[in-house]
C-alpha cells in the first residue's frame, strides 16, 4: 500500500539528482551562486572561455586582469574535479576536456540607499550573479 503512495515533489527531485550523480561518465557541472559581482561584468570574463579547451581556459583566466576571473577559475577547477570524480581512472589530458557550456544569470540584489541632496535618497542596487559551468570530454561528444 505504501508503494502506491504519492511521493513529495522534493523527494522525487532528490532521487533524480542522486541518479544523475550515480551515472558514470559524461559531462560534469559546477555552480557558483550569489557571487557578489554584477552579471554584466561576469559575462565579459565567461565569454572568453566558452568553448575553449580546459588548459587554454585556465591560462586565459590566470592572465585576465579582472576580479571575476579569479572566481571563474576556481569554479572551472571545481568542475574539473567533479569530472574526475565521475570518470574514475580517466585523466584530464587524455579526456580532452573542454568548456561545453557556461551561463551567467542574475542573482539576488541588495538594495541600499545613498544620501542625496535636499533630503532625498538614491537607490543603489548591489547586484550578484549565478554562474553554471559544464565541462565535457571531446571523446563523449564524438560518440
Amino acid at each position: 500500500m505504501e508503494a502506491t503512495k504519492k511521493l513529495k515533489k522534493s523527494v522525487l527531485i532528490k532521487q533524480r539528482k542522486e541518479q544523475e550523480k550515480a551515472q558514470v561518465g559524461g559531462a560534469s557541472t559546477a555552480k557558483l551562486l550569489n557571487c557578489p559581482t554584477s552579471p554584466r561584468k561576469m559575462r565579459l570574463v565567461v565569454d572568453l572561455i566558452r568553448g575553449q579547451k580546459v588548459e587554454t581556459a585556465l591560462y586565459i583566466l590566470k592572465h585576465t586582469g579582472k576580479e571575476a576571473a579569479v572566481r571563474v577559475e576556481k569554479l572551472l577547477l571545481s568542475a574539473i574535479k567533479n569530472w574526475e570524480a565521475k570518470n574514475e581512472g580517466a585523466s584530464v589530458e587524455d579526456g580532452g576536456l573542454f568548456v561545453k557550456e557556461v551561463s551567467v544569470g542574475g542573482g539576488r540584489q541588495l538594495k541600499r540607499l545613498r544620501p542625496a541632496p535636499q533630503g532625498r535618497g538614491y537607490r543603489i542596487r548591489k547586484r550578484s550573479n549565478h554562474v553554471t559551468l559544464v565541462v565535457d570530454s571531446l571523446n563523449n561528444v564524438n560518440n
